[in-house]
């Protein structure tokens, strides 16, 4: 069953969910029990949902959803019906949590899993709890909006490995068949030493939700969240994030620096669109003089692209969802059976789990997500920077804790006016005192 997280999103807006699949996914179940807890009841978290069910029927194992968690009552309700719809057993009233603590409820469940799919700036957090409490994870890309963020999710990841818990996240080509094939030949050399790439994800605008006089300013942008930084990071992180994974798996590494442009033109109107840019370009600078360009745009009229394209020394390979190509002197496409990759990555998650493997892409996310952290400090800022200096910084855009009330949106980034947010630089060390002069009449 191939059900696209992001067409979960669209959907979510408008209507409840209704996938057709009636009880085919009782009547196929079948080995163990896997308890699955759903933090995050939108539209992408109610997709994942369902993939994890439907990768159970190839993993070997039963999926119950246990626990339904989310800031909003109507979220985890239209969660539950969609469970009903489809011929499942639905979560019953004292398991499903609603409100700021929700993940903290859920976490206290008997779920083995739990499912992240709450805006991003709630990741960390969530990672944090569901550590602490022994959970499996699978989260939703990106992981975190800002420098500090990802450092927490860091500190978390080293937990969670030294428990030997599996986490799975949202970067789906890493288990997408055409891009696991065409890497292993990347990485064996058939292309020669990778030098050069340009990834892109250009499109027209995503889904908006009209802000409601009667709810207050945190609910309106909670429920907009694509459009705030504090919850998305910008389009950059929650999207684009999925071609700067590839771009640091095909590169074999981080990149040391980046610089960039970006802006708004199309997306005017804060009412709407809060203040995230429209459009970036990139220039990301890696170990032994290589670059990768980056283009990611959301106007509507505009021509899509999203793909990613690398060059080596003895060839080329060009990759995007459902295709690989290699060019040069090992000339190769993809022509193999391509399973839903949206699926695919709970199969990968739920065999580790049955079989005891090691499987944890906390830190790969991660590192991911401050690639395109840096990215939007460079557009919004205008300024250069390292990724050590991007790793520092101590701009915070989510704060500790959140509730229900008033919240301005935040200023558009103005490059050459928005300041670099870094560490102030360590004092210099006192100067040693001048030693003594010698005493007269004494060798010197």
């Amino acid at each position: 069953m191939d059900l696209n997280r992001r067409a979960f999103v669209a959907a979510a807006a408008t209507s409840p969910f209704i996938l057709g699949a009636g009880s085919a996914f009782a009547r196929l179940s079948r080995g163990p029990v896997l308890k699955v807890g759903v933090i995050g009841c939108g539209g992408r978290g109610t997709g994942a949902m369902f993939n994890a069910i439907s990768a159970g029927q190839q993993s070997g194992c039963t999926i119950e959803i246990v626990a339904l968690a989310d800031l909003f009552a109507d979220r985890t309700q239209r969660a539950n019906d969609a469970l009903a719809e489809n011929g499942l057993k639905t979560v019953p009233a004292n398991r499903v949590f609603t409100g700021f603590d929700a993940y903290k409820q859920a976490c206290a469940t008997d779920a083995d899993i739990v499912i992240l799919a709450t805006p991003p700036g709630f990741r960390p957090i969530h990672f944090k709890e569901a550590t602490a409490k022994g959970k499996h994870v699978f989260c939703e890309k990106p992981v975190a909006v800002d420098a500090p963020g990802v450092r927490s999710f860091l500190e978390s990841a080293a937990e969670s490995r030294a428990k030997k818990l599996k986490v799975v996240a949202g970067t789906q080509r890493r288990h997408e068949q055409c891009y696991l094939e065409a890497l292993a030949r990347v990485d064996r050399g058939d292309i020669g030493r990778v030098i050069t790439g340009r990834v892109y994800w250009n499109m027209g605008s995503l889904w908006n939700v009209e802000p409601d006089p009667a709810k207050t300013d945190v609910e309106n942008q909670v429920r907009n969240w694509l459009y705030h930084s504090w919850l998305s990071g910008d389009h950059i992180v929650e999207q684009h994030v999925h071609q700067l994974d590839v771009m640091c798996w095909v590169m074999g590494g981080l990149p040391t620096a980046v610089r960039g442009v970006g802006g708004r033109q199309a997306r005017t109107d804060q009412r709407l669109f809060g203040h995230i840019y429209d459009h970036f370009g990139l220039e990301y600078e890696f170990p032994g003089d290589r670059f990768v360009f980056s283009m990611c745009r959301q106007q509507d009229g505009t021509d899509g692209k999203v793909e990613e394209n690398f060059r080596g020394t003895e060839g080329s390979v060009r990759l995007r969802s459902g295709f690989a190509e290699i060019s040069g002197l090992s000339p190769w496409r993809f022509e193999g059976k391509q399973p839903d990759p949206y699926t695919q990555e709970h199969i990968d998650l739920q065999r580790a789990i049955l079989s005891g493997e090691s499987l944890n892409e906390a830190e790969q996310v991660a590192n991911s997500t401050m690639c395109a952290i840096m990215g939007r400090m460079a557009a919004y800022t205008g300024k250069d920077l390292t990724w050590d200096q991007a790793m520092s910084s101590i701009e915070v855009l989510m704060p500790e804790s959140v509730e229900f009330g008033s919240r301005e949106v935040a200023p558009i980034a103005i490059p050459g006016q928005t300041k670099l947010m870094l560490p102030p630089p360590p004092e210099a060390a006192p100067a040693a005192a001048p030693a003594p002069a010698p005493a007269s009449g004494t060798p010197g």
